[in-house]
């Protein structure tokens, strides 16, 4: 069996805690390190940024809360963060 990966781990408590990070962030992207919301930013390329001031791409998440179950995921075909 395969090792979860931090960010489907990160994933995962994201979910499990949808409805009070949602509450306490909404309509925001969150960044989320080592199941725990390190900052929310008001676009996705501004949360990446700040979850790159905590760690290289790949060690953290960035989810957007507006309070409904239909975003858990984010589909994103181009990035500009220019």
């Amino acid at each position: 069996m395969m090792e979860k990966t931090h960010q489907y781990i990160d994933y995962e408590w994201f979910t499990e805690n949808y409805a009070e990070i949602s509450r306490k962030h909404p309509r925001r992207f969150v960044v989320i390190k080592d199941k725990a919301v390190v900052g929310d930013a008001a676009t996705y390329a501004e949360g990446v940024r700040l979850g790159q001031e905590k760690g290289p791409l790949g060690t953290f998440i960035v989810q957007y809360c507006d309070g409904t179950k239909e975003l858990y995921t984010n589909y994103i075909a181009s990035m500009n963060f220019a």
